[in-house]
């Protein structure tokens, strides 16, 4: 118990000082398990257990978070595929012709073993283009979207990976393990809709899990990893599987810190390993034009390209879970897997200083990055038109709706509401009205997006009060007399609306309270 109190004191501690200087704290998690090792500490048993546990849930979270329909859009699959066989083959043959000129470490390397390092470092890391996604408000952008349908692909090329090669046969009763799944789906999913949102919740996660996936799969000789990504699956489409996902979240980052003490407390890297390590470094940029290439192939434009290109522009954690699947394996030796921790983590670090200059890249060489687009772009990532609008209303909830209706009967058709629910604008053109979907929070939607001097009013109709915010001062920056109307749920949010360039602010609830007293004291007041 001393040895897992120091480890997850150091991690903590470690953690810390990589999160303040602005890197993922997984950065800090693999220095601490490396500085131990250094100190002649080692893994034990019960770290082994619960990295486990962190590589389970979260592959049960990619489960729960599939969305079948993004993964086979030809701009995802594709180019998750190409880019992994190219990756693989050109980093394997690096390898290779490295071991020719007999440097250590690479000097005994046959092909097999080439291509299973360059396989864990054909990866994106999904810790990192998520933050960074969250850090610029693109996360439900296009570029956003498809990144993330990328990292969940290269997710399941990792299982089967990871399945393969797991040795032995499974049993005889293998072949029952899927129907088994699928036949406890509705009883799953009626215990998931009669959960509470506390502890409940967060326990049958748990037990789904670890005691249904990775338990059954685990009975029959199949790879408990991939029981736990089927039965997320299974639960994908449920109405709370989003707040399950969420729910387990804190516990997975937790248990994963174990993983990456346990990969940093297998050994530090040698100087060889070193060396060889900044060589496959020096191959980021190379992974970005690929990427980049690849997706202006399907038609995105170069802006779109460049910006999941660049959010995928880091090793990958889950290659760490390869090379230790490959380690327990016997077919890589823990110089490489430290090796390869090195890599990752290094990757983040050049990575990390260059996020935010993404901008200034495409605004320096926009003309060209422009040259390797193919027209017409995605329908999806075309120039949005609203040259009919007069009035813009931003979220189309109860209140955007409302105010939608209102200005129709009184003006017309000369509003266009935008919502960020795919869902939502869907229902609302199902009911006549002219609603498309946006993010206020989204740069590559303002990018997209026709503003054009006709337009007379913005209303940002947002229950978010950020993103009522940052609606404002977008508007503000590209039609600067334009008039805006906002909603607030708190005075000194109506203060800083107001502050922000928003001309007619009101405060929902007591504007909502002050209609019901005149309504209600205009039924009494004969009486009075």
């Amino acid at each position: 118990m001393a040895m897992e109190l120091v480890a997850l004191i150091t991690a903590f501690v470690f953690g810390f000082v990589a999160r303040a200087i602005g890197l993922p704290p997984l950065v800090g998690y693999l220095v601490a398990g490396f500085g131990l090792y250094a100190l002649g500490f080692e893994t034990t048993e019960a770290i082994d257990v619960i990295a486990d546990l962190g590589v389970f849930l979260l592959l049960f979270g990619i489960g729960l978070k599939l969305r079948l329909r993004l993964l086979l859009r030809p701009e995802v699959w594709v180019t998750t595929s190409v880019f992994a066989v190219i990756g693989t083959l050109v980093f394997a043959g690096i390898l290779m012709g490295l071991g020719a000129l007999s440097l250590p470490l690479v000097s005994d390397l046959d092909f097999q073993t080439a291509a299973i390092i360059a396989f864990a470092l054909s990866f994106c890391s999904t810790v990192f283009a998520v933050k960074a996604l969250e850090r610029v408000n693109e996360t439900a952008s296009l570029a956003g979207r498809i990144a993330i349908g990328v990292l969940v692909l290269q997710d399941i090329f990792a299982v089967v990976f990871l399945v393969l090669i797991e040795p032995g046969l499974p049993s005889t009763w293998a072949i029952l393990a899927i129907p088994a799944l699928i036949a406890l789906r509705p009883l799953l999913a009626w215990m998931l809709s009669k959960s509470d949102h506390g502890e409940v919740v967060v326990l049958l996660g748990f037990t789904i899990a670890l005691g249904v996936g990775a338990g059954l799969f685990g009975l029959v000789g199949l790879k408990p990893d991939l029981g736990v990504l089927l039965a997320g699956l299974l639960l994908a489409g449920h109405p709370r599987a989003p707040e399950l996902a969420d729910r387990l979240l804190d516990f997975k980052d937790l248990f994963l810190v174990a993983f990456f003490l346990s990969i940093g407390l297998g050994g530090a890297p040698s100087a060889a390993g070193l060396l060889i390590g900044a060589v496959i470094l020096a191959g980021l940029p190379l992974r970005s034009l690929l990427l980049f290439f690849l997706f202006t192939r399907f038609r995105l434009r170069s802006r779109t390209a460049l910006h999941a290109s660049l959010t995928l522009s880091t090793y990958s954690e889950f290659g760490l879970i390869v090379a230790a699947a490959a380690l327990a394996a016997g077919r890589l030796d823990q110089a490489w897997v430290s090796t390869i921790a090195v890599v990752v983590a290094s990757s983040y670090v050049v990575a990390s200083g260059g996020s935010g200059a993404r901008y200034r890249i495409y605004e320096r060489w926009s003309d060209r990055f422009g040259m390797l687009e193919r027209h017409p772009p995605l329908p999806d990532d075309a120039i949005i038109d609203i040259s009919d609008a007069r009035i813009l209303i931003f979220g189309m909830g109860r209140v955007g709706t409302g105010a939608y209706d209102e200005v129709v009967l009184r003006l017309g058709q000369v509003v266009t509401g935008v919502d960020r629910s795919e869902e939502r604008v869907e229902a609302h053109r199902n009911l006549g009205r002219d609603v498309i979907r946006g993010d206020a929070l989204d740069r590559d939607f303002w990018a997209r997006i026709g503003l054009h001097r006709d337009i007379a009013l913005v209303v940002a109709a947002m229950g978010s009060h950020h993103a009522n915010l940052e609606c404002t001062k977008r508007v503000r920056e590209f039609l600067p007399t334009v008039r805006i109307a906002s909603i607030a749920t708190y005075a000194d949010q109506l203060e800083e609306l107001r502050v922000a360039g928003v001309d007619v602010a009101r405060n929902l609830y007591e504007e909502a309270g002050q209609g019901l007293a005149d309504d209600a004291l205009s039924v009494i007041t004969p009486d009075l």
